[in-house]
């Protein structure tokens, strides 16, 4: 199951995680974004137990996003140990968002 996340839940989510973790920054309107959700609801349910995937929409979380930097949305952030190690822009495949994820595991 996704997690959706505000700027007050991302430290306990995200950075406070024992599992890996997948962050999906997106808004209602972008396009692209609308493309890349299917696959992140997938995923949530193909890794429940194994990785935490979450939804960030940045326009009601607004500090989370620039204390990343996201400027163009659709971006996936993978954190491990509470640290980022990988990012993605754009949309993309499901092999190759879930090859950064199994890299985290």
């Amino acid at each position: 199951m996704e997690i959706n996340l505000t700027d007050s839940n991302f430290k306990e989510v995200v950075l406070d995680s024992k599992l890996p973790v997948l962050v999906d920054f997106w808004a209602t309107w972008c396009g692209p974004c609308r493309m890349v959700a299917p696959i992140v609801e997938e995923l949530a349910k193909e890794y429940e137990g194994r990785a935490v995937v979450a939804k960030c929409n940045v326009d009601e979380a607004q500090e989370t996003p620039v204390n990343y930097g996201i400027r163009n949305i659709p971006t996936l952030l993978f954190f491990k140990n509470g640290e980022l190690k990988d990012k993605m822009v754009g949309s993309n495949t499901k092999d190759a968002i879930e090859a950064k994820l199994k890299a985290l595991l």
